[in-house]
């Protein structure tokens, strides 16, 4: 999108890069394994694991394609404005003394040349272990009638960009990558380096921990990260002109033709989201880079002297990040930690940061004495470290740390804390989610949360804490909905009763948000519901395998996708239900693993303003003309155009602005009439 400042679109690139990475790793990996496993069965669309592997490869280069081809545009660009990113054939004389230094003082120590020798039973070479996404260059060597091949391991703990000495106004970068396979001949001091390749294998991560391990799962956790660094290679990447090397290193790792990418530019993208960062421009030319900057409103705030269990109490409080400051969870947990009245913690951690402020509360609760239960999700794929690691610091501090759910992950998000109040009665504060307790992420993910202390709500939350953290048997709720028990039923239901509901006078509308739409029976379910009549509005942020418009089977359902500056992450459900009006916010994307694999939670807004304002969100999403696609019936995204010349209508500069004026107006003095009387 050409109108994203250049660093904005830098950055979006490195986020399709870091996409592909984790798309190959997982959905390309567990296609590899049913090839591997002679699996043939076709999946919904009628196509076998192998033709699935084709059609994602020819996909891939398309996109891929599409994405180098920005890429040479936008550098170039950005060159003009002061920030150019020079490839080695574009080195001045001076710079490639300079980088010759560099490269003998900082970077020559740490590589270490690895021989791949020729051999093995099948008669392929040996080589040596690459890791999953890391950086290497090749070289093939002679010496006098011998010729051989060797990589080396670009470092991971030095910058990949690297300023140059100014010769002018414009601030020049060299890539690391670029600076070891130029000087890297170097490191063979008697051979001849006839060709040299820049490479990166991606493996399979889409395997399990043994969930019937008797002995220390997280143990067995740990090897399941160690294992992923050498597990089966699922594509190569190379940059570069050898065919040579690129086939060597194919035969090598045993891929197949159409495994490899080739690359018309930097390989791994993933890094340049520091460049998009980086602070290699003054503040003022770089401000016109970037995305004009949207401080999180700081909302939620109870008077001077109250706590936050009085602002609660007073009514449900709707926190919409990261338009609105993340700061007033961190402060429930805070709060929750240090008040002499909490006496309990309840809570569930999907993903997190590494220096949580979250993870710093619950240790301090745990420290203070309080009883601390936190379900920790270690199977949270690529944050298993992480995890590992501060629930461990948790156990240490005294909390009660439930490591997940045989065969199940733990995906939703909520917190009760119990407190004890004045009058010596125990009251429950509660806090339900839409995205995760990541301080960092909510700076960039959009997301819905509640705090409420609804009577209904919080019994139902102690229910739902005592499901997944003993034995408690499943129990039915009528206010919330846990996946896999019945969410899914619940949300068919509601579907088949709006199509029950509509008529010609008055037509039933439901309209959905979520990031992922291709659960069959949801689909099917809509599809009647169109069929009945229902308007369907449906804002998928990505992946949707239903088909919107087909005449007699979907053509009152739309599909529109919003991608901006921030992430889309909130899923929200609304039913007009015949007047009655009905929202829901929730954990779960419309996908068999959410629906059937994870616990996952929806819960209903019944506090009329916060309903009324999910709404206007909601809505807004299906009037965005600056970054909404509509998707059309044979699965193709179309960029949606402002009418008649109109400024284009964002959604998300909408609900920025929306949040301001709810602050400006919360901030404001009230004004005092003058009331006149009869002089006494």
């Amino acid at each position: 999108d050409k109108s994203n400042p250049l660093l904005e679109r830098i950055k979006f690139l490195a986020i399709v890069s870091s996409n592909f990475d984790e798309f190959f790793m997982v959905r390309v990996a567990s296609l590899k394994a049913q090839v591997r496993a002679g699996e043939i069965a076709p999946d919904g669309s009628g196509m076998s694991p192998a033709e699935q592997l084709s059609a994602v490869s020819h996909r891939a280069r398309e996109i891929i394609g599409r994405q180098y081809e920005c890429l040479a545009e936008i550098l170039p660009a950005l060159a003009r404005e002061g920030l150019a990113v020079v490839r080695p054939s574009l080195w001045t004389g001076n710079e490639r003394r300079w980088l010759e230094d560099f490269f003998s003082e900082r970077v020559f120590p740490l590589l270490t040349p690895l021989r791949v020798e020729v051999g093995g039973e099948d008669g392929r070479p040996g080589f040596p272990s690459t890791g999953s996404l890391r950086l290497h260059a090749a070289f093939l060597l002679s010496r006098d009638d011998e010729t051989v091949f060797a990589i080396v391991q670009v470092p991971t703990n030095l910058d990949r960009f690297i300023r140059m000495p100014a010769e002018g106004t414009t601030v020049r970068i060299a890539l690391i990558d670029d600076v070891v396979a130029y000087f890297g001949p170097r490191l063979f001091p008697g051979w001849v380096v006839l060709e040299s390749l820049l490479f990166k294998v991606t493996r399979d991560a889409d395997f399990a921990v043994d969930e019937d391990r008797a002995d220390d799962f997280i143990a067995a956790m740990e090897e399941v990260v160690v294992e992923r660094q050498n597990s089966f290679p699922v594509r190569l990447a190379v940059s570069g002109e050898s065919e040579l090397i690129a086939e060597r290193i194919r035969t090598a790792i045993g891929l197949e033709v159409d495994d490899v990418y080739a690359i018309s530019g930097p390989i791994d993208l993933r890094g340049f989201m520091d460049l998009a960062q980086s602070d290699f421009l003054p503040p003022e030319r770089a401000a016109k880079l970037r995305d004009q900057p949207w401080p999180p409103v700081q909302s939620f705030e109870p008077p001077e002297g109250s706590t936050i269990w009085d602002g609660i109490a007073a009514g449900d409080k709707l926190l919409h990040v990261p338009y609105e400051s993340f700061d007033p969870i961190v402060r429930f947990l805070e709060e929750a930690a240090d008040d002499p009245s909490v006496l309990a913690i309840k809570m569930t951690l999907y993903r997190t940061s590494g220096n949580s402020p979250i993870v710093r509360a619950l240790t301090r609760a745990a420290r203070n004495g309080k009883q601390v239960a936190v379900v920790v999700e270690l199977k949270a794929r690529f944050d298993e470290e992480r995890n590992i690691a501060w629930s461990s610091r948790l156990e240490q501090a005294g909390a009660i740390v439930v490591y997940g759910i045989a065969r199940l992950k733990v995906h939703a998000k909520a917190t009760l804390v119990i407190r004890r109040e004045e009058d010596g009665s125990v009251r429950r504060y509660l806090h339900l989610s839409t995205g995760n307790y990541n301080d960092r992420t909510a700076r960039l993910y959009a997301d819905l949360s509640l705090f409420t202390c609804d009577e209904d709500l919080c019994r139902e939350a102690s229910i739902f804490f005592n499901m997944i953290t003993g034995y408690s048997a499943v129990q039915e709720l009528r206010s919330l909905a846990v996946a896999p028990f019945d969410l899914k039923l619940r949300l068919i239901a509601l579907i088949e009763r709006e199509g029950q509901r509509s008529t010609l006078e008055s037509p039933g509308l439901i309209m959905a948000k979520m990031n992922a739409l291709a659960d069959i029976d949801v689909i099917n379910a809509l599809y009647k519901a169109s069929r009945a009549g229902v308007k369907i509005l449906l804002n998928v942020r990505g992946i949707c395998t239903l088909a919107p418009g087909v005449k007699g089977l979907s053509e009152n359902i739309t599909v529109v996708s919003v991608v901006g500056r921030n992430l889309e992450h909130s899923r929200i459900v609304y039913f007009n239900n015949g007047g009655a009006e009905e929202m829901y916010l929730s954990s779960a994307d419309w996908l068999p693993r959410n629906l059937e694999k994870r616990i996952e939670l929806m819960f209903p807004i019944r506090e009329e303003s916060a309903r009324n304002r999910i709404r206007t969100i909601l809505g807004a999403y299906f009037m965005d003309t600056a970054k909404a696609h509509r998707l059309g019936p044979t699965g193709r995204w179309k960029k949606i155009r402002p009418v008649d010349r109109d400024a284009p209508f964002s959604a998300q500069a909408s609900f920025y602005a929306a949040v301001k004026r709810r602050k400006a107006l919360a901030e404001a003095p009230q004004e005092e009439l003058e009331v006149r009387r009869r002089p006494t």
